[in-house]
């Protein structure tokens, strides 16, 4: 294996990439709570929600791959709670917690809403930074009715790492995140132009040994 500064190195560069994305700057009709094992989603949920004004916040997601028997409830129970703390009225949320994946976030999410006779046409997607180019393609392409935009905590990778629970968790996360771009793009998720040096990041990192959520044969 590589020095771990080397590997720092790239996963910064790989942290930037899935990142960078553009910011909301119109008010939006709904804020969808992307679930997973980062509960400071929720903070920047409930930031948008209050500042954008939107009229409702769906908070998504049941146990995914590296929250189930981890976490003492579904992701979208405790985002809610948290939201709630907050200030975000309990009757403008909403509570999807069936999905297992980011592509069941929007399909279940969008069900739930529509059941309630709620179709939204804007949306701002509240997710971790390196899910935020994620969230933007997958959101587009389960969700088309909806102009999603992405807001998530204003952090660097060596700060938001230093306040994660588990920094092999994150890189696992990244690396995986960023295969998931490639090899869904067009099916599950919105064509999204990786650049090679980025994909020759993803590579060494694989290498080294990040390959936890890595999809077998692709």
């Amino acid at each position: 294996m590589r020095p771990m500064d080397a590997i720092l190195e790239d996963a910064e560069r790989l942290f930037d990439f899935l990142a960078d994305t553009k910011a909301p700057s119109q008010p939006a009709d709904i804020i969808l709570a992307m679930g997973g094992s980062d509960l400071r989603v929720a903070d920047t949920a409930a930031q948008a929600f209050l500042e954008k004004r939107a009229e409702w916040l769906l908070c998504t997601g049941g146990f995914g791959k590296d929250t189930g028997g981890v976490l003492p409830e579904p992701e979208s129970v405790l985002y809610a709670k948290r939201c709630v703390e907050l200030g975000v009225p309990r009757e403008r949320i909403l509570i999807e917690d069936r999905s297992t994946n980011s592509g069941e976030n929007f399909r279940f999410g969008k069900a739930l809403l529509a059941e309630r006779g709620i179709f939204p046409r804007t949306g701002i997607i509240a997710s971790k930074p390196y899910m935020a180019k994620r969230a933007w393609a997958t959101g587009t392409k389960q969700w088309p009715e909806v102009c999603w935009s992405v807001t998530c905590q204003k952090v660097g990778f060596r700060e938001y790492l230093q306040h994660s629970g588990d920094p092999k968790l994150v890189l696992n996360l990244m690396v995986g995140d960023l295969q998931r771009l490639r090899i869904y793009a067009g099916t599950f998720q919105a064509p999204v132009e990786i650049p090679g040096p980025v994909w020759a990041v993803y590579e060494r990192l694989a290498a080294d040994g990040y390959r936890q959520f890595v999809l077998p044969n692709s």
